[in-house]
């Protein structure tokens, strides 16, 4: 809601959600379309059929966002959670602005966590255990705000912000609360490449590391910062 608020202008274009998921932001962005059609966009049909369930998209389409092309010029590319599973931001971010319509806008939020405790951990790790192993992983991969300023900036009107969020992450039996939220988002292709004896060694250390980086308080709980990065370029 925070990326969408600072939307300002649109073209007269199509909006698109990228990355669309199962459709958690339909009405607002309908609320806002101002009678545009709505389009949602996700690579994964189970997300797309719980978005369809929601009956707020106009249009709905299956593709990998590295290969999406809209059927007509955007009014409006919003992306909220998603381009930075995509990678190759360098050709990534110019392709899509250059599909947008005249006075389109391109608005993105990527988590920008990386460098991290919570994040970082889980590959320093892997690299002290089993050298060699991390750059095999797929994990998120998002640019230094300056890359996206240098990139961006020349083609439009460009806005860059980053906010961290504070949210307090609940005990779990036998775990750190930042190991549970991380490990099947962020975690998920690290852990899914190592063999279980390899995965419960790598969660054990980690698990070490997160009680000395995010104290665990009496009730069990965690007060969680969490950066997120924040673009807008209108063309």
């Amino acid at each position: 809601m925070d990326l969408l608020n600072a939307v300002g202008q649109m073209g007269a274009g199509d909006v698109v959600d990228l990355g669309c998921g199962h459709g958690a932001l339909a009405d607002a962005l309908r609320a806002r379309s101002g009678g545009r059609t709505l389009v949602g966009v996700d690579a994964s049909p189970a997300m797309l059929d719980k978005a369809r369930q929601s009956h707020g998209y106009d249009n709905l389409q299956q593709a990998d966002i590295r290969d999406w092309h809209p059927r007509r010029s955007p009014g409006l590319i919003f992306s909220n959670a998603a381009l930075h599973w995509v990678g190759n931001h360098e050709t990534l971010m110019p392709r899509l602005v250059g599909m947008l319509g005249k006075g389109g806008t391109l608005a993105v939020q990527m988590p920008h966590q990386n460098k991290a405790p919570s994040h970082r951990v889980w590959l320093s790790l892997v690299e002290e255990l089993f050298p060699g192993r991390v750059e095999k992983m797929g994990t998120p991969g998002v640019m230094a705000p300056v890359k996206y300023e240098e990139l961006l900036a020349p083609l439009g009107q460009f806005r860059l912000w980053e906010t961290e969020y504070y949210q307090r992450l609940v005990a779990e039996p036998d775990s750190h609360p930042v190991r549970r939220f991380t490990e099947s988002t962020y975690a998920r292709p690290v852990l899914e490449a190592l063999n279980a004896d390899e995965k419960a060694e790598v969660i054990r250390r980690y698990e070490d590391v997160m009680h000395a980086a995010y104290p665990v308080r009496a009730d069990g709980s965690v007060l969680f910062p969490f950066r997120r990065m924040f673009f807008t370029l209108t063309v």
